[in-house]
């Protein structure tokens, strides 16, 4: 059964699963319907919940920032995202964009292959961003049902969950969470924090 986390939680990944070297991580969101009150939160009226913002699709997109010593990006090459799909040695793979968040399930995936991880990589983490949220007026208040979880591919089995039930209104990127290095073995944390970085370079530059 997988592991509900809370905002700020740490688990083990690998240490009590001996011979995981592969997860999938998934990541998904569902729009808010329009027309339902509240829909817009708090911001509704300012970032016009029922005008430009409301009625578009709002188009998330899932990336993995990779980070060496010091949580600093090592190039440009380690942002994995829909114009970027593999890493260089092939061991984090993204799925490809989902332009709505309609449906149930995952919205985008990330294939990590952590044995393969090069050893300069400490840290992998997962943001997810509004496309041209400033041009569309959007938001993360427009936003719900966020999660992330980590399943084993071999056996299908989620072994972590984390739904981010903050209120994210005004914010327009999120750090969902994180895979980083703990002595030998992986670890998990759920982040869970809403920035205002417009895009996802804006994002990787705080990295830099």
């Amino acid at each position: 059964m997988a592991i509900s986390l809370q905002k700020g939680q740490r688990v083990d990944l690998t240490k009590g699963n001996p011979g995981l070297s592969k997860i999938m991580v998934g990541l998904g969101w569902d729009p808010v319907q329009s027309g339902k009150s509240g829909g817009g939160g708090l911001f509704g009226g300012l970032f016009g919940g029922g005008g430009a913002g409301g009625g578009a699709n709002v188009d998330c997109d899932a990336s993995v920032i990779l980070l060496g010593a010091n949580d600093k990006i090592q190039n440009n090459n380690d942002v994995i995202y829909f114009g970027n799909l593999k890493s260089k040695d092939g061991s984090v793979q993204h799925s490809g964009d989902n332009l709505t968040g309609d449906g149930d399930g995952d919205d985008e995936q990330v294939m990590v292959e952590l044995s393969r991880v090069p050893a300069s990589v400490q840290k992998l983490v997962f943001v997810v961003n509004i496309y041209d949220c400033v041009k569309r007026k959007q938001h993360f208040g427009m936003i719900r049902n966020a999660f992330i979880r980590v399943v084993n591919p071999s056996n299908g089995q989620e072994m972590i969950r984390y739904n981010l039930s903050d209120d994210y209104s005004g914010k327009t990127s999120l750090v969902v969470g994180e895979i980083y290095r703990h002595n030998t073995e992986w670890k998990f944390a759920a982040v869970g924090t809403g920035t205002n970085a417009a895009s996802l370079s804006e994002v990787v530059r705080s990295y830099s």
